[in-house]
């Protein structure tokens, strides 16, 4: 067995896992072996099993690093014995019993927050329609990912995964970060999630904090300060 860990990179809502792509090709050049789910998005007890079933199928340490709404995703699913660290990266990091709804709404809204867009789609073995979340395709750019590359962040608004709006409300069943090492990146021109709400559950959580001046797309605009800091977690878990 391995006592380095396997990095699981989590998206978050509206990306999916191609999102990591610029931080995937250095994290391979380095050796490091890399996993990054396709994350449901359907609700966060169950997005966070998904995962925490692939983090139990790796033989060895593991690192979760999350962003956004993947902060949380990590947050419950971060209690599998193997898990020896947490990255959130522009994230939500939630106490336990707390929803991204609860924690959202003692900061003043993003823009984001006028910018989503709601539509049903079916729900298997019920006659109520789900309601998906994503972001208007034409602030996509402006909201999301300011300070990448306009060609391609056309391409990213057309190709959202988005989120079931239930999971906005559904309350963490646990906190990893309780007992867990913790590094945190602050998007701090974020448009998406208030850089403030990072703060606040980077602080909370007691990680090593690392503030980049970037949009909420920080692993696209951003990648060597990402890679660093996954960089530095691994150094510090790898016994």
């Amino acid at each position: 067995m391995s006592n380095t860990p396997t990095v699981v990179l989590v998206h978050g809502a509206f990306a999916d896992a191609s999102s990591f792509a610029r931080v995937v090709t250095e994290l391979l050049a380095d050796g490091t072996q890399v996993l990054v789910p396709a994350v449901p998005n359907r609700s966060l007890a169950g997005d966070a099993a998904y995962v925490a079933s692939v983090v139990r199928q790796i033989e060895g340490p593991v690192l979760l690093v999350g962003h956004s709404y993947g902060g949380a995703v990590i947050t419950v699913a971060g209690r599998e014995d193997n898990v020896v660290g947490l990255v959130y990266l522009a994230a939500y990091v939630l106490d336990e019993g707390e929803s991204l709804g609860e924690l959202q709404s003692r900061f003043p809204d993003s823009p984001l927050a006028g910018a989503l867009v709601y539509t049903p789609f079916p729900v298997e073995g019920s006659d109520e329609p789900g309601t998906d979340v994503s972001v208007d395709i034409s602030r996509f750019p402006e909201i999301f990912a300011a300070d990448v590359d306009t060609v391609l962040t056309r391409a990213l608004a057309v190709s959202q995964r988005p989120l079931a709006g239930a999971a906005f409300g559904e309350p963490a069943s646990t906190a990893a970060w309780k007992d867990r090492p913790v590094w945190g990146i602050v998007a701090s021109s974020d448009q998406a999630i208030n850089p403030d709400v990072q703060r606040f559950g980077y602080e909370r959580a007691q990680a090593k904090v690392t503030e980049v001046d970037s949009s909420h797309l920080v692993m696209h605009a951003h990648p060597a300060e990402v890679v660093q800091v996954i960089r530095e977690a691994l150094a510090s878990v790898t016994v």
